[in-house]
């Protein structure tokens, strides 16, 4: 049972004294004068310990296996689901539209009917920037918007070094950060990555898998599987799955192989798999349309993502 104690922060839960800044490890919710009354207090905090670190993982993997939104809204031409796959919708930086493959190489029609020069945004009728240096400046413009999937582009440029852009990991990891925070989950993954392998930063497993949740929260499907493989690897096979068929949902056909794969060795279930199957199709019967398959076959474009 709570004490008094336990509910002011700055008085020590064994002994009574203010000032207590000596936290517990495990729950962070109780703080002590020194070491020595959190090893006094410990055998009587252990049950309340114990049980709000189990509240605190429910409430955890509830906001996490929750379902989660679009990473992109609806194609704002034809209003269909957009795929998922970075190959299926392109960003726009004339007026920061993500618009998908279908109608992006769908003939173009004035008001009489008549087809006119495609070479334009199938949104804003904007002519297309023939050249880097325009794409660059009208990327930068995107950017003085607060346009989060610009901020992103930006950050990836300086991740890679290229367009112009010199090489910068503490920028790149920068301009991820405020992608993420006013919305473009994607961004989350590429921090994620910086931590797992060292890239502007020092490696910290618990940072690359908190920031890989961050991006899987807000629907991106590669960071949901990612979170699955690692589970997996733990040998949590129940968690994976779990991640698996959030990720089959949102259009990653490698979950869908990695069930399969676990289904083979005995360690998902034929329903596992019988449901993934199900929600695959789910997917693709909301992102199919003729435009889309015939934008299929088509490769050269230059693409921002």
């Amino acid at each position: 049972m709570s004490t008094a104690a336990d509910n002011d922060v700055s008085v020590c839960a064994n002994c009574g004294k203010q000032g207590a800044y000596n936290t517990c490890n495990k729950c962070k919710k109780v703080k002590y004068c020194n070491a020595i009354c959190k090893k006094v207090h410990k055998k009587k905090h252990k049950k309340d310990c114990e049980e709000h670190q189990r509240r605190v993982a429910e409430l955890h993997d509830k906001g996490l296996f929750k379902e989660p939104p679009l990473l992109h809204e609806d194609c704002p031409i034809c209003f269909l689901r957009m795929p998922t796959l970075e190959t299926g919708h392109i960003y726009y930086t004339c007026c920061g539209k993500v618009i998908c493959d279908g109608c992006c190489q769908a003939p173009l029609y004035d008001n009489q009917g008549n087809e006119v020069d495609n070479k334009k945004c199938p949104y804003c009728r904007a002519p297309w920037s023939y050249t880097e240096e325009k794409e660059v400046q009208r990327l930068k413009k995107r950017v003085d918007l607060d346009d989060p999937i610009a901020i992103y582009n930006i950050g990836i440029h300086y991740r890679d070094g290229e367009y112009g852009f010199k090489q910068d990991y503490i920028k790149a990891l920068e301009l991820f950060h405020r992608a993420g925070e006013i919305g473009y989950a994607k961004a989350y993954i590429n921090i994620g990555y910086a931590y797992e392998h060292s890239k502007g930063v020092e490696v910290d497993p618990k940072k690359a898998n908190h920031y890989y949740e961050l991006a899987a929260i807000g629907g991106d499907a590669q960071a949901r599987n990612n979170l699955g493989i690692m589970e997996e690897i733990a040998g949590n096979v129940d968690r994976a799955v779990k991640h698996y068929m959030i990720a089959v949902r949102g259009g990653y056909t490698s979950s869908l192989s990695n069930i399969r794969d676990l289904y083979s060795d005995g360690h998902a279930t034929k329903d596992d798999y019988t449901k993934a199957l199900r929600l695959h199709q789910e997917y693709l019967s909301e992102v199919k349309s003729d435009q889309r398959d015939k934008a299929a076959a088509v490769d050269e474009r230059n693409r921002y993502y």
